[in-house]
């Protein structure tokens, strides 16, 4: 049985879409959230939502961009809530660029946030947990950190360095009780993915129904997943149950990318 009871879980860009998803499933695990979102007037109701059911979470502005950011968040989250138990790097953006329309602005956004952002949290929160030989850093990767697509060049070379990433750090902490894993999320319909739906529909000149159809199509099960089957998943592996579980990537996408 999932038991996360008495920890402090960190969940970046965890106030809507796929991260409040995440939130509320560990939170429904006893697990008290620090909501950490660029945004903390749009992450508050996820906080609200959690409150109200008997569960504890709080927010916290962090910008994943930024160092300082990360090492306040850190220090105000332990005063406030105690150490870090678990830290899940959701924080994440996409947006379909063809190649020659992509500007070096647009490619450095999309890194920055995807990828520097993963390292930079991290870097702010692993002293804690190897100064405790204790933690778990769940990371966001992707259907395409391991098969790119076209038009999305940015997001899979950010979704690509993210499996790098979680199993750099993961060997170099084997020794360790600190584990670090990746998700690989599919299609979920949630305020992300309806921009690229109406980016797509806009590029095959269809309407949003069609294009949404086609793009839930490439779901071998025929259903997209959602924001509560990815926080199923973190939740395991931020259990005692995934003790002797690292460096891997779990998909979740009904079949899309089966390896």
């Amino acid at each position: 049985m999932i038991d996360l009871k008495g920890k402090i879980a960190v969940v970046t860009g965890g106030g809507m879409g796929i991260g409040a998803g995440i939130s509320k499933v560990l939170a429904g695990y006893g697990a008290t959230i620090a909501i950490a979102d660029i945004d903390p007037g749009a992450a508050q109701p996820t906080a609200d939502a959690i409150n109200a059911s008997g569960g504890k979470a709080r927010v916290y502005r962090h910008d994943v961009t930024n160092w300082d950011s990360a090492f306040a968040l850190v220090e105000a989250v332990e005063s406030e809530l105690g150490p870090i138990d678990i830290l899940v790097n959701n924080a994440g953006v996409s947006r379909r660029v063809p190649l020659l329309e992509m500007s070096e602005r647009e490619w450095d956004r999309v890194l920055d946030i995807n990828l520097k952002g993963q390292f930079i949290t991290t870097r702010a929160v692993m002293p804690g947990m190897a100064a405790r030989n204790r933690g778990r850093v769940v990371n966001m990767a992707s259907v395409v950190s391991k098969q790119g697509v076209g038009n999305f060049s940015h997001y899979c070379t950010s979704k690509f360095g993210v499996i790098g990433f979680t199993q750099s750090i993961a060997n170099e902490y084997a020794q360790t009780n600190i584990t670090v894993n990746a998700v690989c999320p599919g299609i979920l319909m949630t305020p992300l993915h309806d921009g690229i739906v109406d980016q797509m529909a806009a590029a095959a000149n269809v309407d949003h129904d069609t294009a949404k159809k086609n793009f839930v199509g490439l779901v071998p099960q025929g259903h997209p997943q959602t924001p509560e089957d990815v926080g199923h998943m973190i939740a395991f592996l931020a259990s005692d149950l995934a003790q002797n579980v690292t460096g891997q990537s779990y998909h979740i996408d009904g079949g899309m990318q089966m390896d």
